[in-house]
């Protein structure tokens, strides 16, 4: 309406128009009063203009994933009081919304004719196709360099499938080893745990638990001979159950809504790797994880490093 006033006023004049049109010219003077000193608006509008802004600008830096919640949560981080209501209210104007996970993918096809690694004093044998491994589903460790999980997904480019690994410490869900491959053969995971074990550097006899699915490719001779050498405990889920690694199914789900779907279709597999990179480090550094009290996973390590007053760790 304001717009038709503002193409006709030259011809019509503004009172006229206002006669035929539902609105009274005063609401048009002020409105084009507003428009031509902003600072004349009311508070509020102020303030939402301001708000408006800096929401933009935080959902533009975290890859444009967050919702309301997490983006009232950064902002509070950057000093910015505002209610989550007035964030969702700005956030529904302006149509920014966060990304939702879709429905999972199964991918773990467990190779029979390999043995597990995990040892059978662990479990009796007649529960040994039931078993959740070492970790029984407690995906909380206590600290860092306690227990690892693993897995890894596929991604399609428009040169073929190209498959993604992660290696993760549960303590603060942080990825500490990742590799793209275009064979989902078993040395592509055991680049992505030795990047892994040079992050964490674990002592022999720590107690460091490494936790994957029952994929053929961490199960194979050279995956488990790798974890004897650097003193880690392998552990294996059951076959066909999402819960047994649901850690690592969470990661990957994250990293699939996050990136893949929301930045595909693609093309290489250099374009998966890079945004990969990018992810993780963003993932590590920045991303806020509820489940570790709305912080980083970097920042939660380095508190809990600080509280032990383990420096060497932290450094």
């Amino acid at each position: 309406m304001i717009a038709f006033i503002d193409a006709h006023r030259a011809v019509h004049g503004v009172e006229p128009i206002c006669k035929v049109l539902p609105i009274a010219p005063s609401t048009y003077y002020i409105h084009a009063a507003r428009t031509a000193d902003p600072a004349k608006a009311p508070a509020r509008s102020r303030s939402d203009a301001e708000l408006s802004l800096a929401i933009r600008q935080v959902w533009n830096e975290t890859f444009q994933v967050y919702g309301v919640r997490k983006v009232w949560r950064q902002l509070g981080r950057e000093g910015v009081d505002v209610a989550r209501c007035t964030v969702a209210r700005l956030m529904n104007q302006m149509g920014l919304k966060g990304a939702t996970r879709g429905k999972a993918v199964r991918t773990t096809i467990r190779d029979r004719a390999t043995p597990c690694p995990l040892a059978a004093a662990a479990v009796p044998a007649r529960n040994r196709e039931s078993r959740q491994g070492r970790v029984n589903r407690q995906f909380q460790a206590p600290c860092p360099n306690a227990l690892l999980v693993a897995d890894f997904t596929y991604v399609a480019t428009w040169q073929s499938f190209v498959y993604v690994a992660f290696v993760i410490d549960t303590f603060a869900r942080r990825i500490v080893g990742w590799r793209v491959s275009r064979t989902a053969h078993a040395g592509f995971v055991l680049d992505a745990l030795e990047q892994a074990l040079h992050d964490r550097r674990p002592a022999k006899g720590s107690g460091l638990i490494h936790h994957s699915d029952r994929e053929s490719q961490y199960v194979a001779i050279k995956y488990t001979e790798r974890l004897t050498d650097a003193g880690v405990e392998p552990s294996v889920g059951s076959v066909g159950d999402s819960y047994d690694n649901a850690l690592a199914e969470t990661i990957n789900g994250l990293y699939k809504t996050e990136v893949i779907r929301r930045r595909g279709p693609w093309r290489t597999l250099d374009a998966v790797e890079f945004a990969t990179l990018e992810w993780v480090d963003w993932f590590n550094h920045r991303r806020l994880l509820e489940p570790i009290g709305n912080i980083p996973p970097a920042e939660a390590e380095a508190r809990y490093y600080a509280q032990t007053g383990d420096v060497a760790m932290a450094a």
